[in-house]
């Protein structure tokens, strides 16, 4: 099987499976889904959109909450992985917004990834879900199951696997495609015990086709 048939299925299958991708995060602006996805490093989307709403309400734009205080922000994100930092990180953003971008989300990754908290995981979701560019965001479900189906072979970090999607996958689809890996690896190719019966992509899946044991969950 070639490179660009595995690709192909894949992207196939996906677009069939989860046709209506798109990202868990709650969020009505550009300037919430930016404090959304800092929140949810090493943390769940689940857990984060737990404590935006009353964070929202406090802080509704980015004036409000560069005006705020990395303490006051606590209280709000206390349940969160790393709360202190991302305090801390939240209201320094806020504060580039408001005194670097006129209180807007810049559109490019150069520009994103001078905000404080932001590094290129983070500015290219915000390219792909707020600006519909192709831009591939690489968190561990994105990692994980590049690497087993076989889209990417032996990444050794995030840039890796990013820039392989990137040269393989259609750009009209990527920004597609990072929700269809994401939501996959969630709910079906799952880090622990994958639900490998339960997959469309076992005839082109390499850890898949790897395994003797073909029981419905793969250790």
């Amino acid at each position: 099987m070639t490179k660009k048939e595995r690709y192909d299925f894949t992207l196939k299958y996906l677009a069939e499976a989860i046709p209506d991708a798109k990202t868990e995060l709650h969020y009505e602006s550009p300037y919430q889904l930016l404090v959304a996805v800092i929140l949810s490093a090493q943390c769940t989307d689940k857990r984060v959109n737990m404590i935006t709403p009353a964070l929202f309400e406090a802080f509704p734009t980015p004036e409000s909450l560069a005006a705020s205080t990395p303490e006051a922000v606590f209280e709000f994100i206390k349940s969160v992985s790393y709360p202190n930092n991302k305090a801390k990180s939240l209201v320094g953003m806020a504060r580039a917004l408001v005194e670097r971008f006129n209180g807007q989300v810049p559109d490019t990754m150069d520009e994103l990834l001078t905000i404080p908290g932001v590094g290129r995981k983070t500015a290219n979701v915000i390219l792909s879900v707020v600006f519909n560019k192709a831009a591939m965001a690489v968190d561990t479900h994105v990692f994980r199951v590049s690497e087993r189906i076989g889209l990417t072979t032996n990444s050794r970090n995030p840039l890796q696997t990013e820039r392989e999607l990137m040269k393989n996958i259609p750009a009209e689809l990527i920004p597609q495609a990072h929700h269809w890996l994401i939501l996959h690896g969630r709910y079906t190719c799952k880090a622990r015990r994958p639900d490998c019966m339960e997959c469309g992509l076992r005839p082109v899946c390499r850890f898949y086709n790897k395994n003797t044991d073909k029981s419905s969950n793969i250790e």
